[in-house]
């Protein structure tokens, strides 16, 4: 665990999402997730957490272990079709993890994930956070109405609102 990590997360605490992610931005988080899942029938759940503390921090938990937590926590592995997607922003490291259900995970694959989690990244590095989240979800969404095209109204299983942590 090193020493610079630590004073980032020590530092970053609410007030970085709520000045990167403020009401506004939370909301058309939210109109493009709900626009996104009109044209296929996978889940897409958005989370950003602005800094660990306590026990992840001390043990030093990766972007990838705690989205695995946050993935479980908040059940997106349960959907009809294991279609569903988590977009995770760690925001103090400025890492993007993607975690897909069995379902799509298996026809997109890591490699995919990893380019749309890179685009997103690039955009963070020019502090445009916003768009960087909206490529995403279209990236996210373009995969999804592939491999799940929408057949009829179905149900939204999972809630289309940001996570904010």
């Amino acid at each position: 665990m090193g020493i610079k990590r630590i004073g980032k997360h020590l530092l970053e605490h609410r007030w970085r999402v709520q000045k990167e992610f403020p009401q506004r931005v939370l909301a058309a988080i939210e109109q493009a997730i709900k626009a996104s899942e009109a044209t296929h029938s996978g889940q897409i759940r958005f989370v950003v957490e602005g800094a660990l503390d306590g026990a992840p921090l001390l043990r030093n938990q990766s972007a990838r272990s705690r989205a695995l937590d946050v993935f479980s926590h908040l059940r997106i592995w349960d959907t009809a079709h294991n279609n569903g997607v988590l977009i995770y922003l760690l925001l103090a490291d400025r890492d993007v993890e993607i975690l897909a259900d069995r379902g799509i995970d298996a026809l997109v694959g890591a490699a995919e994930w990893e380019k749309i989690c890179a685009v997103m990244e690039a955009e963070f590095r020019k502090e445009s956070f916003q768009a960087g989240v909206l490529r995403g979800i279209e990236a996210v969404s373009r995969h999804l109405a592939k491999h799940f095209p929408k057949h009829g109204a179905g149900a939204n299983e999972l809630p289309d609102a940001p996570v904010v942590m």
